[in-house]
């Protein structure tokens, strides 16, 4: 069964043995010098310290824009940014939720800030309870040389052929 065919509260049912499967909509936040924004979770192992963008599992109904949407708002408080419908990037990863791993398909969005780094609003709340530790703003080349985890891998590739 194809990942882009599950909607919001109809996940698929895993044959045994099959990890539960998790959707999410995520978005690729880009300032004007061509940084996207990104937020460090400190997961214990196996997944551990990662970095990754704004984004998150779908309500029931939402579609992958919808959630990505809701998501980008509530995690950074922004109500005025513009996110694109066309999906920019999809991926399947598999992830640790509370104490269950999981796969999860996600599916990304591209949005433009006109503020150079802006600082997201008051979501410190919402940043402590969704396990968001710290928010950083990445050129291309800082993804290419860390040696932090970056999700997903592949992300200073995909902002080239975004910003070219």
């Amino acid at each position: 069964m194809a990942a882009a065919t599950f909607r919001g509260d109809d996940p698929p049912h895993p044959p045994e043995g099959e990890l539960p499967v998790r959707l999410a909509g995520r978005i690729i936040v880009l300032d004007p010098g061509s940084r996207v924004l990104m937020f460090r979770y400190d997961d214990p192992p196996p997944f551990g310290v990662h970095w990754s963008t704004p984004g998150g599992g779908l309500d029931p109904g939402e579609d992958y824009h919808a959630g990505a949407v809701r998501e980008l708002r509530e995690e950074t408080g922004w109500t005025d940014v513009l996110v694109g419908a066309g999906e920019v990037l999809r991926q399947d990863r598999t992830l640790l939720r509370g104490t269950q791993v999981m796969r999860q398909h996600e599916r990304f969005f591209l949005a433009r800030v006109d503020v150079p780094e802006r600082p997201v609003g008051d979501v410190n709340g919402m940043h402590a309870s969704d396990g968001i530790a710290a928010t950083r703003w990445w050129t291309p080349a800082e993804l290419e040389s860390t040696t932090e985890t970056i999700l997903p891998p592949n992300l200073a590739a995909v902002l080239r052929d975004l910003i070219s």
